[in-house]
């Protein structure tokens, strides 16, 4: 399989690959060659794959979307950090990319608020006249 991940700024790897396994928001999935083609949103999570030699490297990943089709795998997501020490990884998941989330997750309620507030006002207006 081809594994492309993609960050907004740069394709961050593209290698071919025999197995990948992530996690999405109901566990964790691994995805071999003959898979059926499917979507699943990715939560922050230790995301690992396996090169043709047999050695299995990882990234931390931020939220995101994988797609596989056919033979190809792509992982779009905010940030991914690779590297070889899960316990760094592991680390920055939990203290940067999940507060990230939280706060991205307050920031949407906060812009919820106002937008319901500028509706009623509106409808205030509108009701005036």
């Amino acid at each position: 399989m081809n594994l492309k991940v993609l960050l907004p700024s740069e394709v961050l790897l593209e290698e071919e690959v025999e197995k990948v396994t992530a996690e999405a928001e109901n566990g964790f999935f691994t995805i071999l060659p003959r898979h059926v083609d499917f979507v699943a949103s990715l939560v922050p999570s230790i995301f690992s794959y396996q090169d043709k030699a047999g050695t299995e490297h990882f990234l931390a990943l931020d939220n995101g979307v994988l797609v596989k089709q056919g033979d190809r795998v792509y992982v779009s997501a905010a940030t991914a950090v690779p590297g070889d020490d899960l316990g760094y990884l592991q680390e920055t998941v939990e203290k940067e990319l999940k507060v990230l989330s939280e706060t991205e997750k307050k920031s949407r309620a906060v812009m919820s608020r106002l937008e319901v507030d500028t509706l009623r006002r509106f409808s205030r207006l509108g009701g005036d006249r």
